[in-house]
């Protein structure tokens, strides 16, 4: 019986390692990390997961609760988080140029409550939505799940991303928020500034319109017309961010991108 039980330790000890990995990446990944998938449903996940990747690697046998394990517990929650972190950077991304289009267009006060990001404007909900039909038709699920069993071979259990190198690479990748959510609002930004100058011009020409009653129309109805002309080079700017997420995971992890 005791022969049973410390078996049974050690099998413990053993699944756990690649579960936290998993864990952290679903609880902190696009899609994964959405609250339509409650808790129960990202452990189940979690453990089908594990349970698959378990048999293709050696695992070590290390107590959790020693010196040792909880820096290693550290690290493969680190591991997890870095991965699906580097992914919400595009979401932010997708997120911010959702709003900077919004307000060029004169749309930032029409809010929907969202339960993942709370108040965002209409216009960035439906950019999301696209993104996440983007990186579902790409695959980007599997690809995810793919590049986290990889990690196992390049990343093994003992060998972690505390370093100095690891996360200012992270910050730099950071600006990808600012870089992506310029190339995906900046033709509708630009075009809505022309738009704006022409209005001042008009007004200036003729003093009794009512810059007020005639320009935000105009600008409302101007904006969705150049969404629908400008709708098919934002999906694959959106397109190109994410594969760029994925290449940026390969770095992280120490593959080589491809």
């Amino acid at each position: 019986m005791n022969i049973l039980a410390s078996d049974i330790i050690e099998r413990f000890y053993t699944f756990l390692w690649p579960m936290l990995r998993i864990s952290a990446l679903l609880m902190s990944a696009p899609i994964f990390s959405l609250r339509a998938l409650n808790v129960r449903m990202r452990v189940l996940l979690a453990v089908a997961l594990t349970w698959m990747i378990y048999p293709l690697f050696d695992w070590p046998v290390m107590d959790p609760v020693s010196p040792a394990g909880l820096v290693e517990v550290f690290n493969q929650l680190s591991i997890g988080l870095l991965m699906g972190l580097s992914l919400q950077v595009i979401t932010a991304a997708i997120l911010l140029a959702g709003q900077s289009i919004s307000t060029a267009v004169g749309l930032s006060m029409a809010m929907l409550m969202d339960p993942n990001l709370g108040n965002v404007p209409v216009v960035a909900q439906f950019v999301l939505i696209l993104a996440s039909l983007i990186f579902v038709s790409l695959g980007g699920h599997t690809m995810l799940l793919a590049l986290v069993v990889d990690s196992f071979s390049s990343l093994p259990i003992g060998k972690g991303l505390l370093t100095t190198d690891a996360w200012t690479h992270f910050l730099k990748w950071s600006s990808m928020i600012f870089l992506g959510a310029l190339l995906m609002a900046l033709p509708v930004m630009i075009t809505m500034l022309f738009v704006n100058i022409g209005l001042g011009v008009a007004t200036r020409a003729a003093p009794s319109l009512n810059i007020f009653s005639l320009g935000l129309p105009v600008m409302i109805v101007a904006g969705f017309v150049l969404m629908m002309v400008t709708l098919p080079s934002m999906a694959a700017r959106i397109e190109w961010l994410w594969l760029q997420g994925f290449i940026e995971i390969r770095g992280q992890i120490g593959l080589q991108p491809g």
